[in-house]
């Protein structure tokens, strides 16, 4: 009895496996398809459980065993390319930095912080022992803009947006910011940083700094708002020439099409390319984590250095960069640059007219629910 238990256990899981990956192939923005292109590594993993154990009960097979193995063996297949990029066997995009004098270099951390998080200083103390040019914050409220006080004077620039609907966010600058501002592109209460920064070498590049909505049971109900944001950005990034730097909680996985699609779409670079993940997201559950924090950047960066940062008691890990600027590198980075089909243009202009219809409805829902609980706008 037992072994008749596995054998169908494994069956089940073999079948739950391909059909997890068929359905996420559904080009529909709901948050219950767009949300199984995050869990690839843990389909993998449990995707090869099944296979093995569909190996273990050869002999029993019959057509189906057959039909099941064939299609479990392609879904792994899929998920496989789709992870694979970020690992050491994958052509890395970003080429490894050459040693430069430190006025080359441009240090950047993101950090979640988790607004009902209490443990302030141990972001304070991070910050103090690794000395970032660049700190970007997301979901910072005002008690964490008085906590990270402790560190104005090191930062003379910044920009604060705190709020206390997890969209805060504070960028705080060693490197002057010219013209900063913050936008709301598809959701009122939902901003986003767009600023000049003026390099050590005096090279002037832009930064933007995003925290879309995620599509979850929660909050979106579906990705169009996230994905249009992050499409539209991307898209005035090539249409500008501009030489950019795209960083923050991104709410999506690296792998995901809308993702691929943005890099396609900007032309920007992905420093984890032929090297390793950078797992922010879940701190508490090591099984379900996956990259939900990002750093995209022109051609004429290289990569010195890209970690996950100790614990802050957030659920999201922080992020230490490390770029150099180096442009003499980018005829032969541009090269490993993705490029945009025409059905790539085609869709993102399609994906931002749906989002800002769906961002002036999720932003009335918004407002209404302010004014039910007598909140301010």
């Amino acid at each position: 009895m037992d072994y008749l238990i596995l054998y169908y256990a494994v069956q089940v899981l073999a079948g739950f496996i391909a059909f997890v990956t068929i359905w996420g192939m559904i080009p529909l923005d709901n948050w219950w398809v767009r949300g199984v292109e995050f869990p690839r590594l843990q389909l993998i993993a449990l995707g090869t459980l099944a296979w093995v154990g569909l190996l273990a009960f050869w002999v029993k097979w019959e057509v189906l065993q057959w039909a099941l193995f064939v299609v479990l063996g392609l879904a792994l297949a899929f998920q496989l390319r789709m992870v694979l990029p970020y690992t050491r066997i994958w052509k890395k995009e970003v080429r490894q930095a050459k040693p430069k004098p430190k006025s080359h270099q441009l240090k950047l951390m993101v950090s979640n912080v988790l607004t009902p998080n209490d443990n302030t200083q141990a972001l304070v103390d991070l910050v103090k022992e690794r000395e970032p040019d660049i700190l970007i914050t997301l979901e910072s409220d005002m008690k964490w803009q008085k906590a990270l006080e402790a560190v104005e004077d090191d930062y003379p620039y910044s920009v604060k947006v705190p709020l206390d609907n997890l969209y805060g966010m504070h960028l705080y600058s060693k490197l002057e910011l010219i013209d900063p501002e913050v936008k709301y592109l598809m959701i009122d209460d939902i901003p986003s940083i767009h600023t000049q920064i003026r390099l050590k070498t005096g090279q002037v590049v832009w930064l933007y700094c995003l925290h879309p909505m995620p599509p979850s049971p929660t909050e979106a109900d579906k990705s169009t708002t996230r994905d249009a944001e992050l499409l539209m950005v991307g898209r005035h990034i090539k249409e500008q020439g501009q030489t950019a730097i795209l960083a923050g909680d991104l709410n999506d996985v690296a792998w995901s099409k809308t993702t691929r699609r943005f890099q396609r779409i900007s032309g920007l670079l992905d420093p984890r390319i032929g090297r390793h993940f950078i797992n922010t997201f879940h701190v508490k559950y090591p099984f379900l984590r996956w990259a939900l924090d990002h750093i995209f950047h022109s051609e004429c960066f290289t990569l010195v250095n890209i970690e996950r940062m100790p614990s802050i008691g957030s659920d999201h890990f922080p992020v230490m960069t490390i770029l150099q600027y180096a442009p003499e590198h980018s005829a032969e980075q541009k090269e490993n640059a993705p490029t945009a089909a025409k059905e790539d243009l085609k869709e993102t202009e399609h994906k931002i007219q749906q989002g800002k219809k769906e961002g002036c409805k999720v932003s009335e829902e918004h407002r209404e629910e302010a004014a039910e609980c007598g909140c301010k706008e």
